[in-house]
């Protein structure tokens, strides 16, 4: 049965994940701000009171569709899994596995798009990535100083993404997994568990 008002889909099954592959799309392509709620209902065939409906405003619906593909809790047992002198390998390799994927590397990198475009974006990722994922991580390797080695590992993690993945600048975008993961772990591995200086 139709609406009369749009001719748009009704919320039907599959509505929520249509919108939800939609949000994805949009913010990877076009950044928080460049993703309009009419532009995503437009692209899952929907009526944009559909996904107010699901989601409530854009900044939660950015949050639904980010689908973080990691948790800080299960770093955690990763970094401990081994040698300590190579924490900072370990973290490499499983940062960089994650990017690699193309399906965690869309929604990813429409976080990083949309926190270089937008303050509410930004804080939401500054709350995903540090406290929900870095924090537990580092502060269950008992180090001091857990919230400056937390900021410290997330400039190098942002960076390394921002510039491998989302603004593919060369070579570092086409350098070797083996390559970058020899190069950043040595800081990785200062950031995680060895002294900061004096």
């Amino acid at each position: 049965m139709r609406t009369g008002k749009t001719g748009r889909r009704p919320g039907r099954s599959g509505s929520r994940e249509r919108i939800l592959e939609a949000a994805r799309q949009r913010f990877a392509d076009h950044g928080y701000d460049g993703a309009s709620i009419r532009a995503i209902a437009a692209d899952a065939d929907v009526d944009p009171a559909l996904i107010h409906h699901y989601f409530g405003p854009k900044q939660r619906l950015f949050v639904a569709a980010v689908e973080l593909p990691i948790d800080g809790r299960d770093i955690a047992p990763l970094l401990s899994s081994g040698p300590r002198e190579e924490t900072g390998e370990r973290f490499a390799r499983f940062f960089l596995s994650i990017w690699e994927d193309p399906r965690p590397r869309a929604s990813l990198s429409g976080m990083l798009r949309s926190a270089i475009t937008d303050a509410g974006a930004a804080a939401m990722i500054r709350e995903l990535l540090l406290v929900r994922i870095l924090g537990p991580a580092v502060a269950a390797l008992g180090v001091g100083d857990p919230e400056l080695r937390v900021t410290l590992l997330g400039s190098q993690v942002i960076g390394l993404a921002l510039l491998r993945y989302v603004l593919v600048v060369e070579p570092l975008a086409s350098a070797s997994l083996d390559t970058v993961v020899g190069a950043f772990a040595p800081t990785f591995q200062r950031y995680l568990v060895e002294p900061l200086g004096p």
